[in-house]
């Protein structure tokens, strides 16, 4: 019986569109390669983001300042910033106050390529990232070349990437909240390479692991169980 249900899970999953957190893979040569799914676009003066309950884009909020988003945006899927990445960013800043955001984990996608919508996903070469806390969370933005980008697709770390490049890309995260009002709560304590950035990405897989399972699985039971009521 547990086969049966198996099989018309898989049958469901190729037949509808997957829940872009919940229903796409991390990759397989994660965390060197990783799905990324982006939810901006550069040429964008919305801020879109992923409604979590039915992984639709929804609208969050028009830019406020004239610079738009200098890189590809959106997050990895079947990640999750909680305890560990928390712990990871406590024992790098020194600090033990530091809490996970509660959202999947950030990706910048860095290509030499115009996209004119979003709504897309990528494979993307992992070369580092930004350790950013927002409001004492950590929230961070991992840094990625699109795969096989004819400017920047043989980068391997980012050390190698221009200086100017990076720096546009944390100017916007370290300013893109100035006209929400408030003290300013946002900091970029780390800019780290690929090594570190893989830690990171492995950590959001086990917080993820560790707040929703296999979801595949939960479906299998939930079906189970129903059928067994019955």
């Amino acid at each position: 019986m547990k086969e049966e249900v198996k099989k018309i899970v898989d049958a469901m999953s190729k037949r509808f569109v997957s829940h872009p957190w919940h229903g796409i893979e991390v990759g397989e040569k994660s965390p060197a390669i990783v799905n990324a799914y982006i939810e901006i676009v550069p040429s964008d003066a919305i801020k879109y983001e992923i409604d979590k309950a039915s992984g639709h884009i929804m609208v969050d909020r028009p830019q406020k300042l004239s610079n738009h988003m200098p890189c590809l945006y959106g997050f990895v899927p079947k990640t999750y910033c909680d305890t560990e990445v928390a712990a990871f960013a406590n024992e790098k800043t020194g600090r033990t106050d530091i809490t996970g955001d509660g959202d999947p984990l950030d990706i910048c996608v860095l290509s030499e390529r115009s996209f004119s919508h979003p709504n897309i996903l990528c494979e993307a070469k992992v070369i580092g990232g930004f350790r950013m806390l927002d409001g004492g969370e950590a929230d961070d933005k991992i840094i990625a070349v699109l795969k096989g980008d004819q400017a920047y697709g043989n980068i391997e770390d980012l050390a190698e990437m221009p200086k100017m490049v990076i720096d546009r890309v944390r100017h916007f995260f370290l300013t893109y909240k100035d006209l929400d009002g408030g003290a300013k709560n946002v900091e970029i304590t780390h800019v780290y390479g690929k090594e570190e950035a893989f830690e990171v990405i492995k950590r959001a897989s086990s917080d993820y692991d560790n707040k929703y399972g296999n979801v595949n699985e939960h479906l299998v039971e939930a079906i189970l169980n129903a059928v067994s009521v019955k």
